[in-house]
């Protein structure tokens, strides 16, 4: 997503020219291009897929709107195996139309995970929660911590369903590094993505990520907190920013490697 303006071939490139080993893929250009495609694709230049994004969206309250969702994530796990990763990252999603009660759509996206895990399971994919900022909360994701999001996936088998800790939507969360920890002890760790936070907030919100460096996140800090606590997985980048994206794809993914280098890594 970082880059989406390229294309699938153009990404694999880029990644190969500045030595970006794995990529965390998104489902519509997947889908666009091809499962068997994509996964050939990438792993015939020698990388690995990191995390497909996005399964979730799991708060519907009708019957016909459940069962479409539940549908579309066996398919998200589908895809996510046939690309050859183990996971699965959900966005859970908001309120639906209507609707005022945070704990009752809380409540549906535990009921939908007793009816996704088995599956995933079943295919090798395990489920990687990912809380999101709380300004995203009405309509993308009522998990806004860490610790509501390790609440939903205590439940399940911690090889099966875990967290997406992404310094984004928790850095300003003070429980946030015990959760970390708590994550760590159980084995539910299972991705990490960077962006920073920068203010003003364009007008568009979701779209206003900031490239690496050029906000308030404490970066290095967040990278050593998950090194520390045992995570050797993939540091995904994810940048949502309508200026970026602008830019001329192989150019940000250089200057997205640099700063990785200079603002995030220990």
């Amino acid at each position: 997503m970082t880059v989406k303006g390229l294309s699938l071939p153009e990404l694999v490139d880029a990644c190969v020219e500045f030595g970006v080993s794995s990529v965390g893929l998104w489902r519509d250009p997947v889908r666009a291009f091809g499962v068997g495609a994509a996964a050939r694709l990438v792993h015939d230049a020698g990388l690995t897929v990191s995390t497909l994004c996005r399964g979730g969206f799991l708060t519907a309250t009708g019957p016909a709107e459940r069962a479409a969702a539940l549908d579309d994530n066996r398919a998200a796990v589908r895809e996510a195996a046939g690309l050859g990763t183990d996971t699965l990252v959900l966005v859970c999603g908001g309120l639906p139309p209507g609707g005022h009660d945070l704990g009752a759509a809380r409540g549906r996206i535990a009921d939908a995970l007793g009816s996704l895990v088995p599956y995933a399971a079943d295919h090798g994919v395990r489920l990687a929660i990912e809380p999101l900022h709380p300004m995203f909360a009405s309509d993308r994701c009522v998990v806004s911590t860490l610790e509501q999001a390790l609440d939903l996936a205590e439940p399940f088998p911690a090889d099966q369903v875990g967290v997406c800790v992404d310094t984004y939507h928790v850095w300003w969360d003070d429980h946030a590094p015990a959760q970390v920890a708590r994550a760590a002890e159980a084995g539910r760790l299972h991705a990490f993505q960077l962006a920073d936070w920068v203010t003003p907030l364009p007008e568009g919100v979701l779209n206003g990520r900031g490239q690496l460096g050029d906000g308030v996140i404490d970066l290095r800090e967040w990278h050593t907190r998950l090194d520390e606590a045992g995570y050797t997985g993939p540091v995904e980048v994810e940048l949502f920013s309508d200026v970026l994206w602008a830019r001329d794809g192989r150019e940000l993914l250089a200057e997205t490697v640099d700063r990785y280098r200079t603002h995030a890594a220990p």
